[in-house]
């Protein structure tokens, strides 16, 4: 039991599906799928859901994000974190989905942190729409 998590909801326990295998840490491949109602059951390989792969971590940011519809503003206030950080867990949650869009994802970052820094007052707006033109430049 110490290789798999447990997780209380609702009053039940719940046994987590481990994303890796405890010992040489790959992939796992699930073998055997059941029916609990009917009693079917399937064999073969089955490839892992890779949102059930998600570490507790990104698995937790990932709802929040969702229950938030995407806010990022009560994404932080939720969590208690600042945009930063918020910033770079999607960015973690991207690459553990094999979402991540390198180009397009670098220059809306960089756009990102130019507004934020514009909306705390570290840079003006027109040193942020100068910054902007130069990235678009640089593309």
């Amino acid at each position: 039991m110490s290789i798999m998590k447990l997780i209380r909801t609702g009053g039940n326990m719940i046994i987590k599906q481990p994303g890796s295998c405890p010992v040489c840490k790959n992939t796992l491949t699930v073998t055997k799928i059941s029916c609990e109602s009917c009693g079917t059951e399937l064999t073969g390989k089955f490839p892992p859901c890779k949102y059930c792969t998600l570490d507790e971590k990104l698995a937790a940011f990932l709802e929040t994000f969702l229950r938030c519809r995407g806010n990022i503003k009560e994404i932080e206030r939720e969590l208690g974190i600042s945009y930063p950080t918020v910033r770079n867990l999607t960015d973690e949650l991207l690459s553990a989905l094999n979402l991540a869009d390198k180009t397009a994802n670098n220059e809306a970052e960089s756009v990102a942190e130019l507004l934020e820094k514009v909306e705390s007052g570290v840079l003006s707006a027109a040193e942020a729409a100068k910054k902007i033109r130069e990235l678009k430049n640089t593309l």
